[in-house]
């Protein structure tokens, strides 16, 4: 008998992509052959710099204008806009602008106002998502379907209901002067709730498992591992939350006619007709100063990815 023979099938040969592989890769408008040659490069830097300048005229130049006149004289502010101080820097816009226009008062008004629509937004999204995504009650999604309902009504046709429910609520008196009639209905936003829940159905649910086969129950699971593991979202359902509160006129004038616990976005506008033009534009300026600080505190949140740094012990 002959023996059989087995034969091994010869190894594949990787082909290495040539460079007009790569050359095809890359290829867009313009090629990496075309980036290297000295007359596109130089266009595309022209290019590159007038765009980056325009960015910046667009996005900082009323900002630097607004600062620029809050310490000039109404005169020259009237006169030569685009100029430098011809006639001085006029610190005193800043004092009488919180001195006399009570800047103060309403800017303390509007940090209450942010903080608090900050904190209800947080809850009422973090335990609405972990509702829906984490413990999934038989309800979820009748809840769900509720939750996603709302965004399709417009939210001047809930004006009139909401207002009087704050007027005459089911239970207590009225709210009308109360930071109560801001917080609450900032905190049912389903945008937020939404996309909290998002969030967390892309966690995974092995550490779930992990912590209930310990003993955690759904308040240490949510306290201890949900949150930690979702400060990215935390971060943006927290810029969102401090520039509604900031931006939003309609609303708070409607609940809080009382001036003294006006924010500055309502106040303001009031007081216009009634202030210097330089004095109005410090008070301007410096209700600016609360949007910029929530920026260079939040920035970092969307630059790094650690949402999951630290949720699981390896």
């Amino acid at each position: 008998m002959t023996a059989a023979t087995i034969t091994e099938p010869a190894p594949v040969k990787s082909r290495r992509p040539n460079r007009d592989d790569e050359l095809q890769a890359d290829r867009g408008i313009l090629s990496s052959f075309d980036r290297r040659k000295p007359s596109v490069k130089l266009s595309m830097t022209v290019i590159h710099v007038f765009l980056i300048i325009g960015l910046v005229v667009a996005g900082l130049g009323p900002l630097l204008w607004l600062a620029k006149a809050a310490v000039t004289s109404t005169q020259d502010s009237i006169s030569t806009p685009l100029l430098l101080w011809p006639n001085g820097i006029d610190w005193a816009n800043l004092g009488a602008a919180w001195v006399e226009v009570e800047v103060a008062k309403y800017f303390v008004n509007t940090l209450i106002l942010a903080a608090g629509c900050w904190l209800s937004s947080l809850f009422i999204a973090t335990t609405g998502g972990y509702l829906l995504s984490v413990l999934r009650p038989k309800y979820a999604p009748l809840l769900n379907g509720a939750v996603l309902a709302t965004l399709f009504i417009p939210s001047v046709v809930l004006l009139v209901p909401l207002y009087l429910t704050i007027v005459r609520p089911v239970v207590g008196t009225s709210l009308l002067n109360n930071y109560l009639a801001v917080w609450l209905p900032a905190a049912a936003n389903a945008f937020n709730i939404l996309l909290v829940k998002r969030f967390f159905d892309n966690l995974p649910r092995e550490v779930f498992e992990a912590a209930r086969t310990d003993g955690a129950g759904p308040v240490r699971v949510f306290w201890s591992i949900v949150l930690p593991m979702s400060r990215p979202i935390l971060g943006v359902v927290s810029v969102f939350a401090i520039i509604a509160s900031l931006k939003d006129y309609l609303w708070p004038s409607l609940v809080l006619p009382d001036p003294a616990v006006q924010p500055l976005g309502v106040r303001l506008p009031a007081i216009q007709s009634q202030t210097e033009l330089d004095v109005f534009l410090a008070a301007l300026a410096i209700a600016t100063i609360v949007p910029v600080v929530m920026f260079l505190l939040f920035q970092r949140v969307f630059l790094r990815s650690a949402g999951l740094g630290g949720a699981v012990k390896g």
